[in-house]
C-alpha cells in the first residue's frame, strides 16, 4: 500500500470490459512530507476522491480483479481508502 495523491482522471473510448462503471484515477505516490516518489499509477476507484485529495492505493491485483468480478481483468491498482486528515504532529 502506498500513500498517493490524485492528479487526474482516465477517460477511455475503449476500455477492458472489466472496467465498466468503474472511475479510473491517476494517483501519484507521495512520501511523507508530500512529495512525489515513484511513477504515478492508474487506479480503480469505488470511493469517489476528489483532485488532489490524498488516498491509500494498494498494488494487490488479484483483490482488484475480484473487486471488478474479472480474473482475467488488467486491474492491479485500487484505491483502498481517502485520507481525511492526519493526527497531529505528524508529517505530510
Amino acid at each position: 500500500m502506498l500513500l498517493a495523491r490524485v492528479e487526474g482522471n482516465v477517460v477511455a473510448t475503449r476500455k477492458h470490459p472489466s472496467f465498466e462503471g468503474w472511475r479510473l484515477l491517476i494517483c501519484q505516490p507521495i512520501n511523507n512530507a508530500g512529495d512525489p516518489e515513484g511513477a504515478p499509477q492508474v487506479a480503480i476507484d469505488a470511493h469517489g476522491a476528489g483532485m488532489h485529495q490524498r488516498v491509500i492505493i494498494s498494488s494487490d491485483g488479484s483483490a482488484a480483479r475480484l473487486a471488478v468480478g474479472n480474473d482475467k481483468s488488467p486491474a492491479r491498482w485500487m484505491v483502498v481508502g481517502v485520507v481525511d486528515e492526519k493526527e497531529p504532529g505528524t508529517p505530510v
